[in-house]
């Protein structure tokens, strides 16, 4: 059966999803169905792999289409690594037009440097900076941001520049 790439994100099964990050990434266990959602939902370009209606890989990625660009969740199904579906996949990823152009290209990995140094990415110890953000907070946040932004919202509405 032939291996296909997509780029629509509404194509992607989240059940399958899942499965294929339980599988392949010890990073991404137990991500939910809403947080998947909402991480596709944000991130353009979306790129699936598959073989026939089975999905084998994943990722995407976030831009401002000039500047910086971060590529995220590169996953490949174990039984399809090695055969060069990882790198097809991360250069299609570079690729695509909201990409293609950017000044730079991030990305995070634990283990695989040598696997993106051979498609081009160089080792960047002096510029990755990261802040954990505290899951109380952070749901706290969440649960009032609908209410904050829809009342920031409608009093920047209210106001008009002279």
């Amino acid at each position: 059966m032939p291996i296909q790439f997509c780029d629509d994100s509404n194509q992607i099964d989240i059940p399958a999803l899942q499965n294929l990050f339980n599988l392949t990434a010890f990073w991404a266990q137990g991500r939910t169905e809403a947080g998947l959602k909402t991480a596709i939902a944000n991130s353009n370009p979306v790129i699936t792999v598959w073989e026939g209606e089975r999905l084998i890989g994943f990722s995407r990625a976030t831009s401002d289409c000039v500047y910086r660009a971060t590529i995220w969740d590169v996953v490949i199904h174990p039984e399809y690594q090695g055969v060069g579906l990882g790198s097809t996949l991360v250069e299609t990823m570079l690729a695509h037009p909201r990409l293609i152009g950017v000044e730079r290209v991030y990305l995070m990995t634990t283990y695989q440097q040598n696997f993106y140094q051979q498609i081009g990415f160089q080792d960047n110890p002096t510029t990755t900076m990261v802040m954990y953000n505290n899951k109380g907070l952070v749901n706290q946040f969440n649960d009032q941001c609908d209410e904050a932004t829809t009342k920031q919202v409608e009093t920047f509405q209210g106001t008009s520049p002279q």
